[in-house]
């Protein structure tokens, strides 16, 4: 899709631009394949809100996608329509199987109408065919990965991303993934050949703040302009610094940078060099 822009009739359409959806075939999405998408603005089941500066947007119908790919094995299927997915950056296309099936995948950089598909092992290495990682070549890109086998796509499902496989050996194959980590994958894990789509999302500028406001997301306030009693970086005369070691959360704990991730997490060994080229993250710890 390309990047639109608007006449300035205000100052904020000067610099908005936004999608021109020349891929999108319909607007309506299949109902049988939708369901109510119920807010809960950040909140979790006990009312409190762990998740902040969420709350109102526009009203969603959320689009059942099969990540996982595993019912349909050797039944062809053929795309439908490219539509658009309100919960997601990428675009998704609804397939209809030989047998009548309908169900919605990611959709992946040069799919278009009328394009056959197939699941399973006997697959053909093309775009949209998903299969295991033991039966992709070395080298190609693939998007929708598995970390187990059987649960589903986890990794590589944004607008414009993609995974190189770069080696397969015994029981694991090695991806570097959009990041530039190397992880290992159980080698029978599914994964969908090619890039997703929509790879131009990054480039669209907002412009205004109701957009933002459109998709759920409430206004961030600096720490800097609070007072002390509401963050630890409030206080002082004019613009002050933070006056502490490092940035921190409003509850006082570190933030920006700080790592978070557990030093004996079991899937640590699984990793061959961490996105920042340090190794892995089992001897970076030691």
């Amino acid at each position: 899709m390309g990047i639109k822009t608007y006449k300035p009739y205000t100052p904020s359409r000067r610099n908005m631009t936004g999608l021109d959806f020349s891929e999108i075939t319909v607007k309506a999405p299949e109902k049988s394949l939708t369901e109510n998408l119920v807010k809960n603005s950040g909140r979790n089941n006990q009312g409190k809100i762990t998740c902040r500066h969420r709350g109102g947007g526009s009203r969603r119908k959320y689009r059942i996608i099969d990540f996982k790919r595993n019912s349909k094995d050797g039944i062809p299927a053929v795309v439908k329509t490219i539509e658009y997915d309100p919960n997601r950056t990428a675009n998704i296309a609804l397939i209809c199987y030989a047998d009548g099936e309908k169900a919605y995948i990611l959709a992946p950089d040069g799919l278009t109408v009328g394009t056959k598909l197939m699941n399973g092992e006997t697959a053909e290495v093309r775009v949209g065919n998903c299969l295991p990682l033991s039966k992709v070549p070395v080298g190609t890109m693939v998007h929708n990965v598995e970390l187990h086998q059987g649960r589903g796509g986890q990794l590589v499902r944004a607008a414009g991303n993609a995974a190189q496989l770069m080696a397969k050996e015994g029981k694991y194959a090695t991806l570097r993934l959009p990041s530039g980590e190397m992880r290992m994958v159980p080698i029978e894990c599914r994964a969908t050949i090619g890039v997703v789509g929509n790879g131009e999302h990054n480039l669209v500028s907002i412009g205004k703040a109701g957009r933002t406001r459109h998709m759920g997301i409430r206004p961030t306030v600096r720490g800097s302009v609070m007072n002390p009693n509401d963050h630890p970086h409030g206080g002082g005369e004019g613009k002050a610094p933070v006056g502490r070691p490092g940035p921190c959360t409003p509850w006082g704990k570190p933030a920006l940078g700080y790592k978070t991730r557990k030093h004996k997490k079991q899937s640590n060994k699984l990793i061959v060099r961490r996105r920042n080229g340090k190794g892995s993250v089992s001897s970076s710890a030691n």
